[in-house]
């Protein structure tokens, strides 16, 4: 099977889906990888890097999505890339199709079998690809917010820390999943007063013994967000419900009691958005003021780290884009991290999430590989 890499064409997303180092090892298994000229130029890598390593070169997009069997992107398809879609194709990349209905339809027209990233889950319960994108996107959500608490950026005026004799931000977090957890801790070492806000009192439990300093938690309902949100300086939204589109906890009437100033990080936008009023931005306009609430709902956040985001991804990706590219999708999703992570095939809905988000009819992938067999 020949692994295509395409250069990512998302606006200001500088990622690319497999590293050089990963490109060798799946040479020496004897994949054959064929990446575009520049697709690794973004993140630092340079093409010879690529050739070093086994990898052949296509000057064009068009030539890689047509030699190849399987794709490998870290965003999904956009437009421009919509012609390339094709019955048989394997595509692995992160896809939210629960926010996306016009690609999932056209997915299933084309009969496309599409791995989405973010649904490759473990037994346990882990999501092993997302989570490092997770991480980096809670982690760069503070950075962001101290940016945009700045007078000059149109924010409050606040440091994060606050000085001796002048309190400091209080930031609310949305969830205490991987992007709530890494949020928190970034805050928390700036010296922020951090509330974390989650359904479950265990993970709560959890929080409240791992991260210290100024936090609290609390169990997340409408009482609470009411009694924080009009003293709070950063919103960060990170509920997460994999592969679903995501509710919207907070409301547009609890936006209009922030302060003048205040910040909205919404990294649940890929999935939709936990905020009424989120949008999705992109790094060339990150950002919008809603009620005099300034609100960044970038959907590709980590792309603007493309050195540490793109070695994760890859590496993260590996072991799944390996046993894919050797054995084929069918044999492939004997490994039931891989099944999950299937959303569609052969023209039906595999994963429940986006099924039910897209009032669509959901097909086991168990059933449709029964009756192909």
């Amino acid at each position: 099977m020949i692994v295509g890499v395409p250069k990512e064409i998302m606006d200001q997303e500088y990622r690319v889906s497999i590293t050089p180092q990963v490109c060798g090892l799946l040479a020496q298994q004897g994949i054959q990888v064929l990446v575009q000229e520049g697709a690794g130029g973004g993140a630092g890598f340079a093409d010879a890097q690529y050739q070093e390593q086994g990898a052949r070169l296509a000057p064009t997009a068009a030539q890689v999505w047509s030699e190849a069997q399987m794709i490998v992107k870290v965003k999904q398809p956009l437009l421009p890339e919509y012609p390339y879609l094709r019955p048989g194709l394997l595509l692995y990349c992160f896809l939210h199709l629960a926010a996306e209905p016009e690609l999932t339809g056209l997915l299933l027209e084309r009969q496309v079998s599409a791995i989405a990233a973010e649904t490759i889950q473990t037994p346990d319960g882990a999501l092993p690809v997302l989570a490092p994108m997770s991480e980096i996107a809670g982690k760069m959500t503070v950075q962001v917010s101290a940016h945009y608490l700045s007078k000059p950026a149109g924010g409050v005026g606040r440091l994060l820390s606050g000085v001796v004799g002048v309190p400091p931000v209080k930031v609310l977090v949305v969830g205490g999943g991987t992007v709530g957890t890494a949020a928190a801790r970034m805050a928390l070492g700036l010296g922020a007063e951090v509330t974390v806000l989650d359904r479950s009192h265990r993970r709560l439990v959890y929080l409240q013994e791992a991260l210290h300093g100024s936090l609290v938690t609390m169990l997340a309902n409408d009482v609470a967000l009411t009694e924080l949100i009009p003293e709070t300086d950063v919103l960060i939204g990170a509920v997460l419900v994999p592969g679903a589109r995501t509710p919207q906890v907070v409301s547009r009437a609890m936006v209009a009691r922030m302060k003048p100033g205040a910040v909205i990080i919404d990294v649940s936008i890929d999935q939709g958005g936990c905020i009424e009023t989120s949008r999705p931005t992109h790094h060339s306009n990150p950002t919008y003021t809603v009620d005099g609430v300034i609100h960044y709902c970038v959907v590709n956040m980590p792309g603007a780290v493309p050195q540490t985001s793109s070695r994760a991804y890859a590496a993260s990706s590996y072991p799944y884009v390996a046993l894919l590219a050797a054995e084929g999708l069918e044999r492939a999703v004997a490994d039931q991290a891989i099944a999950l992570g299937v959303n569609t095939h052969h023209g039906y809905i595999t994963c429940p999430g986006v099924a039910s988000a897209l009032g669509q009819q959901l097909t086991p992938l168990g059933k449709l590989l029964r009756a192909a067999a």
